[in-house]
C-alpha cells in the first residue's frame, strides 16, 4: 500500500512540474554528477528597468569573467551599479521563492486532497479484490474439503464395512472354537466312559474265563475217573466172562450171580456211554448250518447265538440269529443298541470283527462277504429312534465283495419305511476306515463322520458313527444317520443290519 501510495505521489508530481514547466522555463546546472533544477519567472513578460540586463551570470557556479580596463571612470562606474543588480537579483528570487512556495503549498493541499480520496479508493479496491481473492481461495478450500471429506468418509465406509465383516469371521470363529471344545469335553467324557466299560467288561470277562476254566477242570478230572473207572470195570466184566465160560456148567447160583454182574455191567456202561456224550458232546454234534435261515428251517425258533459254517471254509463263527423278525431266519451283521463299543475303529477290526454277537458288535467284513457271495441274500435294516419311532429299509439283492476290491458294496431292489429314497450309498462303493480311505472325496470322510462305511463321497448314511446319548440335541455330523429317514441328525437308539437268503419262503 506505501508503495502504491509512493507511486501517486510521483505521479501527481511529475504532472504538476509537467504543466508547471509548460509555462515557465527550467533552468538547470550541472555540478559534477548533480544536476539542479531551477524554474524563474521569463523576463520577457517583465517590464525591466532601463539598465536590468538579462544575462545568465546566475547560471553558472562562477563570477563572470573581468573585462579589461578601459578606463578609471568606468571601472568605477561599475562598481556603483553592480550592487543595485545585484539586489534586484535578490528581490527576484525572493518573490519567485515566495511563488514556488504558495505554488508548493497549494500542490500539497491538492495532493492531499486527491491522494486521501485516491488512497481510499484503492484501499476499497484492494480490498474488494482481496476479498473476492479470498473468497475464491475458501471456496476452493471449502470445495478440496468437500472432495476430501467424501474420499475419506469412502475410506471410512470401507474400513468399516471391513471391519464388521472381520468381527463377524471373528464371532464366527469363536463360535466354531466354542462347539469344538464342547465335542472335545463329550468326547473325553464319552472315552472315559468307555475305558471304564471296557476295565469293567475286561475284569468280568478274566472272571468268567477264570470260572470256566476251574469247571472244565473239573470235568476234565471227572471224565478221568470215569475212564479209570469204565477201564475197571472191563477188566472186571473180562474177568467174569472169563470165569462165565469156565464156569458156565456150575450152579444156578452162579448163574444168577452172572445176570446180576451183567446187569451192573449193563448199568455201568450206560453211564460211562452217557459221560462219554456229556463230555464230547461239542465234537460228536457235528451238524453244520450255512446260515440261520437254515438253524430256523432246522426246527430252532428262539433267537439267539448260534454257530454257522461258512461255505467253502473250514471256519465256523458264533453269530446271532434273529427269529422273530419278518419271518425270521435273520443272520445279523451288525447291531448298536446302547454305545457301550467304539465304533471309530482300524481297517482290520473291521476286516475281522469286532464287540459280542449278543450285544453291540460289528460281524467283520471278512465273514460278511464269504456269507453274502456263497448265495443270493437280501439285506434288512431296523432303526428306531430315541422316540421310540421304528423304521426299516430292505434291499433284495445284497452283497461284498473281497479285500482286494476293498469290500465294495452291491445292492438292488430297495423298499421300505425308513424314506421314499434309500439312504445306503450306491452300487460299486467301496468301504473306509480312519486308517484307510476309500471313498472319493479330497477329505477323509471316514474320520469326519467317524467309524467305517461306505462313504463314497460322504454320503446320506453311516450306522457305524458315534452313538450320542438320547439327552443330546445338537446335530452333529459325525452321528449315527440314515437321511432320507430323520434327515442329518437321527439320534438312534438302535440299529440293525441282518441278512438272510433272498429266496427264503
Amino acid at each position: 500500500m506505501g508503495h502504491l501510495l509512493s507511486l501517486t505521489l510521483v505521479y501527481l508530481a511529475y504532472l504538476l512540474t509537467t504543466g508547471i514547466a509548460s509555462q515557465r522555463q527550467q533552468h538547470r546546472v550541472q555540478h559534477g554528477s548533480c544536476t539542479y533544477t531551477f524554474i524563474l519567472p521569463e523576463v520577457e513578460h517583465c517590464q525591466p528597468l532601463k539598465d536590468f540586463q538579462v544575462t545568465n551570470t546566475l547560471q553558472r557556479d562562477s563570477p563572470p569573467r573581468a573585462e579589461p580596463d578601459k578606463s578609471h571612470s568606468k571601472d568605477d562606474l561599475s562598481q556603483e551599479e553592480r550592487p543595485s543588480w545585484q539586489q534586484q537579483k535578490l528581490e527576484t528570487l525572493e518573490s519567485a521563492m515566495e511563488n514556488n512556495t504558495q505554488w508548493l503549498q497549494k500542490l500539497e493541499n491538492f495532493i492531499q486532497e486527491n491522494v486521501r480520496s485516491g488512497v481510499e479508493e484503492i484501499k476499497r479496491s484492494t480490498v474488494h479484490t482481496q476479498t473476492a481473492a479470498m473468497l475464491q481461495m475458501g471456496t476452493n478450500l471449502l470445495s478440496q474439503s468437500a472432495e476430501q471429506t467424501r474420499k475419506l468418509t469412502d475410506v471410512e465406509t470401507q474400513v468399516l464395512n471391513q471391519t464388521s465383516r472381520l468381527e463377524i469371521q471373528l464371532l464366527e470363529y469363536s463360535l466354531f472354537t466354542n462347539r469344538l471344545e464342547k465335542h472335545i469335553i463329550l468326547q473325553t467324557q464319552e472315552i472315559s466312559r468307555l475305558s471304564d466299560k471296557n476295565s469293567f467288561l475286561e475284569q468280568r470277562l478274566l472272571a468268567l474265563e477264570a470260572r470256566y476254566g476251574k469247571e472244565l477242570q473239573d470235568l476234565q478230572g471227572e471224565k478221568q475217573q470215569l475212564q479209570d473207572v469204565l477201564e475197571r470195570q472191563s477188566h472186571v466184566v473180562s474177568q467174569l466172562q472169563g470165569e462165565l465160560g469156565s464156569s458156565m456148567l456150575n450152579s444156578t447160583a452162579l448163574q444168577r450171580q452172572q445176570e446180576r454182574l451183567t446187569d451192573t455191567v449193563e448199568q455201568l456202561l450206560t453211564k460211562v456211554s452217557q459221560c462219554n456224550e456229556i463230555s464230547n458232546m461239542p465234537k460228536t454234534e457235528r451238524r453244520t448250518f450255512r446260515d440261520c435261515a437254515e438253524i430256523l428251517r432246522s426246527g430252532v425258533k428262539e433267537s439267539g447265538l448260534y454257530s454257522i459254517h461258512l461255505h467253502n471254509s473250514t471256519q465256523d463263527v458264533k453269530v446271532y440269529c434273529d427269529m422273530k423278525t419278518r419271518g425270521g431266519g435273520w443272520t445279523v451283521l451288525q447291531h448298536r443298541s446302547n454305545g457301550s463299543i467304539d465304533f471309530h475303529r482300524s481297517w482290520n477290526d473291521y476286516k475281522s470283527g469286532f464287540g459280542v454277537p449278543s450285544g453291540e458288535h460289528w460281524l467283520g467284513n471278512d465273514i460278511i462277504h464269504k456269507l453274502t457271495s456263497s448265495q443270493e441274500y437280501s439285506l434288512h435294516i431296523q432303526l428306531r429312534d430315541r422316540e421310540g419311532n421304528e423304521a426299516f429299509s430292505q434291499y433284495d439283492h445284497f452283497y461284498i465283495d473281497d479285500e482286494d476290491n476293498n469290500y465294495s458294496l452291491h445292492i438292488k431292489g430297495f423298499s421300505g419305511t425308513a424314506g421314499k429314497t434309500s439312504s445306503l450309498t450306491h452300487t460299486g462303493s467301496q468301504f473306509s476306515t480312519k486308517d484307510r480311505d476309500n471313498d472319493r472325496c479330497t477329505c477323509k470322510c471316514a474320520q469326519l463322520a467317524s467309524g467305517g462305511w461306505w462313504f463314497d463321497a460322504c454320503g446320506p448314511s453311516n450306522l457305524n458313527g458315534i452313538y450320542y446319548p438320547v439327552s443330546s440335541n445338537v446335530v452333529r455330523f459325525n452321528g449315527i444317520k440314515w437321511y432320507y429317514w430323520k434327515g442329518p441328525n437321527l439320534m438312534a437308539t438302535l440299529t440293525t443290519m441282518m441278512v438272510r437268503p433272498a429266496n427264503f419262503r
